[in-house]
């Protein structure tokens, strides 16, 4: 015991107060900081130098989609971000004295034999290489894959992220998505429908509409060609239903159908023309039984 503590004394206990060692240490901390500092600076200055790149490139005579130049600027910033910090960690590496030649050849050993076990990530990059390459849809668009529905926040090359209308943001491997549904490429229709009582004059219901249709282009911006009166859909119970249709920007087929339904209201509204609600005839079975009673009694008399 005490030849252990003799040699704690004695060797490791000097190795603690070497100036040496600490100015080594301390060197090599600074140097790490000053690593991460720069990457973070590099990281943040080409991030910017893309996105100016793309703005000057929207002038040019090459046009390209807003859908589409910003599916491509998160993926530039995403591989930037990506090959930055990989030249990072080599560096943190080699400043901690740790050979970077075997540890990469022992590296490259151990991807090979983890690469049989790692189909389904090539397989989510191959997925998204082909989702974007053939532009099946961008950030920004509204599509629906599988059971998630929402607007698409980032498309990677491993997985993309898309976010519902209430918030949630799911995160979907590329190599998971098999049928898509892209709502934002062409333009949407909204379509509404309007009861009429069968009471009320038709035709006059469909001038008040068509006069109505006419001057909405130039209320509503959405609206990319002047709304079309179909005429009569269906006859229902108690209404003539009439059907509007009208051609939007894409996804904004919601936004003008309420608007459609509310100017719709307002001018039937003016012009008196009823729009038909529930009605309920009562039957009553004494009634019957009292008059046919009274008719009875009547014969006999």
């Amino acid at each position: 015991m005490e030849w252990m503590i003799e040699q704690f004394d004695d060797k490791i206990i000097p190795y603690f107060y070497n100036e040496d060692l600490w100015i080594s240490l301390g060197m090599g901390l600074i140097k790490i900081i000053a690593i991460l500092v720069v990457a973070a600076l590099i990281v943040r200055i080409a991030k910017i130098a893309i996105r100016n790149i793309f703005k000057v490139r929207a002038k040019g005579p090459l046009q390209m989609t807003e859908r589409r130049e910003a599916t491509l600027v998160k993926l530039l910033e995403n591989i930037l971000t990506y090959v930055v910090y990989f030249i990072v960690i080599i560096m943190i590496l080699e400043t901690m004295d740790i050979e970077i030649r075997a540890l990469l050849a022992g590296a490259g050993i151990l991807g090979l034999a983890v690469g049989f076990g790692a189909q389904n990530l090539v397989r989510d990059v191959i997925t998204g290489f082909f989702i974007i390459f053939e532009d099946q849809f961008s950030v920004g668009d509204f599509v629906r894959i599988g059971q998630f529905e929402g607007v698409v926040e980032e498309i990677g090359l491993r997985t993309t992220k898309i976010k519902n209308f209430t918030g949630e943001l799911h995160i979907l491997p590329n190599g998971s998505i098999i049928e898509v549904t892209n709502f934002s490429i062409h333009n949407s229709v909204a379509i509404v429908d309007v009861s009429i009582a069968y009471e009320g004059d038709i035709v006059k219901a469909e001038r008040v509409l068509e006069e109505l249709l006419e001057e909405l282009p130039n209320k509503y911006e959405d609206m990319i060609t002047t709304p079309e009166l179909l005429g009569v859909q269906s006859l229902g119970a108690s209404e003539v239903v009439l059907r509007v249709v009208s051609e939007v920007q894409p996804m904004r087929h919601f936004h003008i159908a309420r608007m459609l339904r509310k100017e719709i209201k307002n001018r039937l509204d003016e012009y008196g023309i009823e729009i038909p609600f529930p009605r309920l005839v009562m039957y009553s079975r004494q009634d019957e039984n009292s008059q046919k009673s009274s008719g009875n009694i009547q014969e006999r008399g």
